[in-house]
């Protein structure tokens, strides 16, 4: 610690990491920030460093290195590793859930047990290892039917099924095929939930938490939520269908028994809690938890938080945080990705980058998959390229913001949704 200052290394390499090291930027707590592995956006604000961060014993060694005080972990694989548990038990801050908290992301089939134990209102759901069983269940059922693989697959191990064919397909791919490895070896048959999805991200230390703002994240690749599923094409918040009073029903139903319920099971969970609701005719219901910020979702949350982020990270990592030390901003904040030709199913890589060399006030490019070559010039390393972040009074506003500055993005081939908060606009009067 420097002067009473922070040394933070962030772990990841995405558009979410490159929102938690623009905060930790901004912030009067940090002296020096690094990041691991980071990328090309990211290395040109801050030091980026080799590191494989789903190794527990590598990110202790390199944060001894680093001389770090806190580390923020950003994605959910070194969470699963229990690389927090190694960091805690070596004297070193981090923010993120030890792995008995992890476990609510890294298996679907433990979250569906804590939720039915606990009598958290989610969809009726079987679990199975092999094909034949999951088909006999599939075929006394109802279609659509939604199949999801247990363990950890980027958001992307969810198959809904309309028919027969499609769910023997999907069960094949999973269970036999093994198309998402080993987190395919248990495959959950879930009952379809009618309704809007929305995030609810909650920011828990113990019996504290944070609500931040309902948001809304864009799944499918192509506008009008057509086309595969990605890691997400844009996000919004806050989210009007998280109205009054499903916030209450949220609060009551959900978050307030989850919270009994991680204490009761002897969970020490301090970090992001992720609650993923789908708003029924019935009340909201948890579609799944996950154990850190969303991607894209962090990158409209955290310009929202009215304090500063590192602060309350911090906080959580020690255990003091309490919930009246924060509040929310006014406003809106959205942002459209930019994606690679061919994703998700191919993206191509490699292709030349060209940003605007300015941008207007309350607008930032996050960068997820780019890389910097030699000469310095940026080329993209990932699907999601990049994330064009905007605020403004309202979401008309953030929405102008952000679709001002995309055109000005110069890659071959590059795609992009133009419809990022769109339903919501039609509920606000504005599209």
């Amino acid at each position: 610690m420097s002067n009473g200052r922070l040394n933070v290394l962030i772990l990841g390499s995405g558009g979410r990491e490159h929102a938690l090291l623009k905060a930790c930027l901004r912030s009067p707590r940090v002296a020096r920030v690094q990041v691991a592995p980071g990328n090309g956006g990211m290395a040109l604000e801050a030091e980026c460093l080799p590191c494989d961060i789903a190794n527990p014993a590598d990110v202790l060694a390199l944060a001894r290195r680093a001389a770090a005080d806190l580390v923020l972990v950003g994605p959910e694989v070194p969470l699963a590793a229990g690389v927090v548990d190694v960091l805690e038990d070596a004297g070193i801050l981090a923010y993120g859930p030890r792995l008995a908290g992890a476990r609510l992301e890294a298996s679907k089939s433990f979250t569906k047990d804590f939720l039915v134990r606990h009598r958290i209102p989610t969809a009726a759901a079987a679990t199975f290892a092999a094909v034949a069983p999951a088909l006999a269940h599939v075929r006394a059922g109802r279609f659509p039917v939604v199949l999801k693989a247990s363990g950890l697959a980027a958001g992307k191990g969810v198959v809904i099924a309309r028919d027969l064919a499609e769910a023997e397909a999907a069960l094949r791919d999973m269970l036999e095929a093994r198309v998402f490895g080993a987190s395919g070896d248990e495959v959950l048959v879930e009952e379809f939930m009618e309704g809007e999805e929305a995030s609810i991200m909650l920011v828990v230390c113990r019996d504290q938490h944070l609500m931040l703002p309902a948001s809304q994240d864009h799944k499918r690749v192509g506008e009008g939520d057509t086309g595969p599923n990605t890691g997400g094409m844009g996000a919004y918040a806050p989210a009007g269908v998280v109205t009054p009073a499903v916030e209450a029903r949220v609060r009551a139903e959900i978050i307030e028994p989850t919270l009994r319920g991680l204490l009761a099971d002897g969970i020490d969970y301090r970090g992001t809690l992720y609650i993923g609701i789908m708003v029924t005719a019935e009340g909201p219901k948890v579609v799944e938890f996950n154990v850190r910020f969303g991607d894209p979702e962090c990158q409209v949350l955290l310009p929202l938080l009215d304090g500063d982020p590192v602060g309350i990270f911090e906080s959580v990592a020690r255990g003091t945080f309490r919930s009246t030390q924060v509040g929310v901003r006014p406003g809106a904040a959205l942002v459209v990705v930019v994606a690679a030709h061919g994703y998700p199913a191919a993206p191509r890589l490699g292709d030349a980058v060209q940003l605007p060399a300015d941008l207007p006030e309350g607008v930032d490019i996050l960068h997820g998959g780019t890389r910097r070559q030699p000469d310095g010039t940026l080329v993209t390393s990932g699907g999601r390229i990049l994330g064009v972040v905007a605020r403004g009074a309202d979401l008309a506003e953030a929405a102008r913001r952000a679709y001002g500055v995309v055109p000005r993005i110069r890659i071959a081939g590059a795609h992009f949704r133009r419809d990022i908060g769109a339903r919501q606009l039609r509920r606000d009067g504005a599209a």
